[in-house]
Order: C-alpha cells, then structure tokens, then sequence
C-alpha cells in the first residue's frame, strides 16, 4: 500500500546549489575534453547555479523554462566548440531543464516513503549516482569505439571532419576492408566454425553434468561442482598454459580439435551454472508422474525436462557462444596459424600494424553481443514466466 507524499516547492538556496554542483560535474567532463578540466568545473557550476536561480525567482512556467535552457545551453556549446558543442549544450539542455524543476518542485520524494529522512534522501540518490557513475565509466569506451570505427582516415582518434560532422569525414571503408581482406575473412570462418563447435559441447556435457548434480544423491557434489566451474574462477593464462602442455603430449596442440575443445572446456561452467539455477525451481514429481506412466529417462529428459529448463540451456549455451568467439588466450597457447581466430587477427593488427579495421570489427562484435544478451534477458523473462515467478 503506497503511502501519500506531499511535495513541497524547495527555495532557490536549496536548488541553486544542489544544480551547481549537478553543472560542475557536467562541466568537468566537457571541460576535459576540451582541455581544460578546471575551467569547464568553475564554469559548470556558475551556469547550472544562475539558471536555477533565474527561473525560480522568476518563476518561469516549465515548459518555457525547459525550451529555454535546451535552447540557451545549444547555442553556448555551438558557440564554443561547434556541432559537437551544440550536440553536448543539447544534452545537457535537456537534462538541467528537466532537473531544476524536479528539485524545485520537490518531485525527488514522491516515490520515496514520506518518513524518509534528508540523511536517508541524500544516501539513496548517492548511491543512484555512483552507480550511473560506474556504468559511463564502462559503457563509453565502447560508445567511443563505435563512431570511430567509421572514420575515413586511418586513424584511431576523431579527425576534425567528424567531430564538425562533416560528411567527408565519414566512411564504410574499413567495413569494406574487413568484408574483403581474405587475413580477416580467414580469421572469422575460423570462428564461426570453432564457436558452434564448442557451444555444443559445452551445452551437451554441462546441461548433463548440471541434471546429474542436481540430484540429492549423487556424493561429492559440492566438490565435483567446484571442479567443474573452476576454468571459471582460475586465471586464464594458467588454463592456457597446462592446456598447452597437456595437448602438445597428446597431439592435440595446433589442431582444430584441440581448440575446440579447449573453448568447450571453458563454456561448460556456463552452462552448469545457468541449468542449475532453472533447475532449483524445477518440480522433481514430473520426472516420477513420466516413469509412472513408463516413460524411459531419454523420453523423460526429452519431453519432460527439456522443455522446462530449455530457456538456461540456451541462456548458457549463448554465455559459451560468446566465451569462445571473444576468446583469445587459450587459443594463442593450443592453437597454431591455421586456426586464428577473430580476436587472435584483431590481437596481431594491434601489436604489428595499427589497422583501423580493427574498429569495425570491435563495433560488429558489440553488436553480436548486445543480440545475444537481449536474447538471454528474454529467455531469463520466459523462463519465470514458466515457472510463476512473474506475471505474464
């Protein structure tokens, strides 16, 4: 039962302040990329301080106020550093316009308990902050890769056409490249055929082991778990290396078998881990209501089971897809020429020549992988759904 909050309208010496500081960390990062990191802080805070301060004490409607600051905040970026100034004064445009009055009008406790404290208030949005915080500070080099990969100089930095949006400075040419240059299309049909390979040995033998080890009978459980996930939890380079040894007296090391299952070995954790945990809500009776009826344990597992736990299969054999097509350690210790992979030819543009076709690659990558976890989020959503754990 929700709680009615009274919002209450907060003074200009609340707001100001508050928004200044909201304007020194926005112009702390527009401030360092201009080169001058102390000069965009002192400037944020003044600017963000003299809206806020100037549309409360005129009290300015909001829709006025909002096209206002988007527009004020455009022409100043525009002003100062051009097109990309303009695309960052509309950002920021936006976000103040909308952020003075969610604190002058006090809308920041409306989905708060109204018992909540200024201690309590301050701690919650602390904590929202330092987590947006974390998640730029992963997401943007990827944001950055991704532009870049378009350049049409062979170059890794932003030329002075792209950043003035120039159409000159645009280019598919390094997608053509990778489409063409037979080094990278060698690379990939090594990845495409060692990826499916080692997805469907990982999901074989890690659905079999996980169903096994979910049964309460089955002794030293617990140790057989924690050897199982171990390539998980043990440095890569460690693996890579007795894998080496171990293939190269076997007569697996450079072969594609070798790398297969080396990939394999490193995605059946995944698995485990994702058909365990849709198994913990699986219903055991189902299993004894099939050998009631006479069912035997492969018709059983195939039309019992399977389909109920069908969504972590796929959601960790997508995990183990991933693992070996961006795998790159492993595949450098067991593997040979023959078998480079993408991120190997990615790994040699790098340390031999510096080959901006490397930034397509990485943006086709990103792509591929943002599908495939979209399609475990849905898989993990289907999967509660079956077992009514949420609403459908």
């Amino acid at each position: 039962m929700s709680s009615l909050v009274v919002l209450e309208k907060k003074p200009a010496s609340f707001v100001a302040p508050v928004t200044a500081i909201a304007g020194a960390i926005g112009g702390l990062l527009f401030g360092t990329s201009q080169g001058s990191a102390f000069g965009g802080l002192v400037i944020g805070a003044a600017l963000a301080a003299a809206l806020a301060g100037m549309i409360l004490s005129l009290e300015i409607k909001e829709p006025i106020a909002r096209w206002s600051t988007l527009v004020v905040l455009i022409v100043l970026g525009l002003w100062y550093s051009g097109a990309p100034g303009a695309v960052v004064g509309a950002i920021y445009g936006a976000f103040f316009g909308w952020f003075i009055f969610w604190l002058g009008e006090g809308r920041y406790r409306a989905k708060l308990p109204t018992y909540s404290t200024p201690m309590q208030l301050f701690l919650h949005y602390l904590f929202k902050v330092i987590c947006a915080s974390i998640f730029i500070f992963l997401i943007t080099p990827i944001l950055v890769v991704m532009p870049l990969s378009f350049n049409s100089q062979d170059f890794f930095t932003f030329t002075q056409e792209m950043l003035s949006f120039d159409p000159a400075g645009y280019s598919l040419k390094h997608y053509d490249d990778f489409f063409n240059n037979p080094a990278w299309q060698d690379a990939l049909k090594n990845s495409v055929l060692i990826a499916p390979a080692a997805t469907i040995l990982s999901v074989g033998f890690g659905t079999l082991a996980a169903i096994g080890l979910s049964q309460a009978h089955v002794p030293f459980r617990r140790a057989i778990m924690a050897i199982l996930i171990s390539p998980m939890i043990v440095p890569l380079i460690i693996s890579a290396a007795g894998m080496y040894f171990f293939y190269s007296r076997i007569g697996l090391q450079g072969t594609y078998i070798g790398v297969v299952l080396a990939h394999a070995a490193l995605g059946i954790p995944f698995v485990i881990i994702t058909v365990t945990a849709t198994l913990v809500g699986f219903d055991q009776s189902l299993v004894r209501a099939s050998a009631n009826m006479g069912a035997g344990p492969v018709r059983t597992f195939f039309k019992v089971q399977m389909p109920l736990i069908l969504p972590g299969v796929i959601s960790g054999g997508l995990f183990a897809f991933i693992t070996s097509f961006d795998e790159i350690v492993v595949v450098l210790f067991v593997g040979s020429a023959g078998q480079k992979t993408l991120p190997w030819q990615m790994f040699t543009g790098l340390r031999e020549q510096i080959s901006p076709t490397i930034l397509a690659v990485a943006t086709i990558l990103v792509l591929i992988s943002i599908a495939l976890l979209t399609t475990v989020e849905l898989l993990r959503r289907r999967s509660e759904r079956l077992r009514g754990m949420s609403p459908g």
